[in-house]
């Protein structure tokens, strides 16, 4: 059986505003109303059909019936597939059911354009499945570009050289005084202005610490964003942001925080739990040898931040920005980065497990609340004077 847990019938056709269209349909090809649809029927519709079907969406049907011993085809996955819809029971019936497409694998193609090539290229590194890479490439559309991160980094480097200019030093800017008199930094003293707790990340320490969040962003961030869609990576990259922030306030209680860190590792950390989870499925090339090396980059940035904020002499301004938002941004990408990842063209809020995480985040965003308002004073905590 296709499906195993399927939506009341009714929903499934309501793609059809005319009901009389509707009933016709409905007696044609599911007359006795059970939610499936006999081979035979099925196989006019698809030789008489006058529907814009893509090939592969025809592949993705064709293999559902072949491979179904009991020569039914879902109503609901043909009433998705033709209103570009995706659903877990849909992945299921592929996976669980073993069942392939008919065509060339997606590699394979030739004659294809520059942009479709890039398409392609960003279908195996990101998704692990080739059903999903097909669905991807030929569900693909050039509008609306990714755009989330392109701007965010744009941003950041327009910042990043204004500040330069300005205080005539482009490495270990933070030991610049009025570097932390920005209204952007996240200080333990302002740490009332709530825009700080988000605005930190387009403020860097130096070139290379811009240079490296700038790069795996574009490399890592951009695919992803094509993939999966501006709010899904948007909503992620501003978790780790938000709760690198928030982290520090918790744990380094001195330090100011600087650089968009936070939102890079997540990004970052859960494509490659992602990676590494689906390892068989992956057909990026040299994926080992990648994996190796963005995590060596990536440990190196750590150790380098936490150098920077151990490391005197310390400045007149007080403590160095702290390393806490990259541990938090990779806990986030793991946690709520991984399941998006995994969710491809799926529902998250039919999710239990998305919930639980939502939970988890909102749990840990009052306690942090509560902490930043009480704790400073019952801890006596003495934090530098606030540029």
């Amino acid at each position: 059986v296709i499906l195993v847990y399927m939506e009341c019938y009714r929903s499934a056709i309501c793609f059809i505003s005319d009901s009389k269209s509707r009933l016709v349909l409905a007696l044609q090809l599911d007359p006795e109303n059970t939610g499936f649809i006999a081979v035979e029927n099925f196989t006019s519709l698809v030789e008489h059909h006058e529907l814009q079907l893509d090939p592969s969406k025809l592949d993705m049907l064709l293999a559902l019936v072949q491979s179904n011993e009991d020569g039914q085809v879902c109503y609901q996955e043909l009433i998705e597939l033709m209103s570009s819809k995706r659903s877990s029971s849909f992945r299921r019936a592929i996976a669980n059911g073993r069942r392939t497409l008919q065509r060339e694998i997606l590699l394979d193609e030739t004659g294809l354009g520059l942009y479709k090539r890039f398409v392609r290229y960003v279908a195996y590194e990101i998704l692990p499945c080739e059903t999903d890479r097909r669905w991807y490439f030929h569900q693909n559309r050039v509008c609306p570009p990714p755009v989330f991160i392109a701007v965010v980094t744009i941003v950041q480097i327009i910042v990043f050289m204004c500040y330069g200019i300005m205080l005539n030093k482009w490495v270990l800017q933070t030991y610049q005084p009025d570097f932390m008199k920005s209204p952007l930094v996240y200080h333990p003293g302002h740490r009332a202005q709530v825009w700080r707790f988000f605005s930190y990340m387009f403020m860097h320490v130096g070139l290379e610490q811009l240079g490296f969040n700038a790069l795996l962003q574009l490399m890592i961030g951009v695919p992803l964003e094509m993939v999966h869609g501006i709010l899904r990576i948007s909503l992620l990259y501003m978790a780790g942001v938000l709760a690198g922030s928030l982290t520090v306030s918790i744990t380094d209680m001195r330090a100011p925080v600087v650089g968009g860190s936070g939102g890079v590792y997540a990004l970052c950390s859960a494509h490659l739990a992602n990676v590494v989870m689906n390892w068989a499925g992956m057909r990026c090339p040299y994926k080992l040898l990648r994996m190796i090396l963005a995590l060596v980059c990536m440990s190196s940035e750590v150790g380098r931040a936490v150098w920077l904020r151990f490391s005197p002499p310390l400045p007149s301004s007080g403590p160095q920005p702290s390393f806490m938002a990259h541990l938090s941004g990779a806990v986030v990408g793991i946690s709520m980065g991984l399941l998006i990842l995994r969710s491809y063209e799926e529902s998250l809020q039919k999710q239990c497990s998305w919930w639980v995480i939502i939970f988890s985040f909102i749990t840990f965003l009052l306690f942090a609340i509560f902490w930043n308002i009480f704790a400073y004073e019952l801890l006596g905590v003495q934090i530098p004077p606030p540029p």
